[in-house]
């Protein structure tokens, strides 16, 4: 059995977000706001650990609490989505409706960056993590 890879996260005052190790060794990260202070420190902490993007990855952003999706948000997360590093993460979004769904794909699709990491947007978490749960052979 292989360890964990430690997270490196710790609270900080102010952030608008917590991260968790998931069981599969992935992370699950739930979003309260998307303030710039939040945003600056997910981005900073999501390239921290894609540098250590050594293995296949699992990672769940629960964005249910957030009512609104700034275009500046959707921006850094494609920007980040789009590092080769990225290849080895499946990451499942999660979302309060259908209209925040739709206003993150219009701006992606808007975005100039492709994307590396096997990634899908859901409203229903069951959904998230039925579909993180699937062999890589079945996305």
């Amino acid at each position: 059995m292989t360890e964990s890879k430690p997270l490196n996260w710790t609270p900080t005052p102010g952030v608008g977000y917590s991260v968790i190790r998931r069981g599969d060794g992935g992370m699950t990260l739930t979003f309260t706001d998307l303030s710039d202070v939040t945003l600056a420190h997910w981005h900073e902490f999501a390239l921290e650990h894609l540098l250590e993007a050594d293995r296949r990855t699992r990672n769940l952003y629960d964005l249910r609490a957030v009512k609104e999706i700034p275009e500046k948000a959707v921006r850094m997360a494609v920007d980040a989505n789009s590092d080769p590093s990225a290849r080895n993460i499946r990451v499942a979004v999660v979302v309060a409706d259908q209209s925040i769904v739709d206003a993150i794909l219009n701006v992606a699709a808007l975005a100039e960056a492709g994307s590396a990491s096997a990634m899908k947007i859901f409203t229903d978490i069951n959904e998230a993590e039925a579909w993180l749960g699937r062999s890589l052979d079945q996305i």
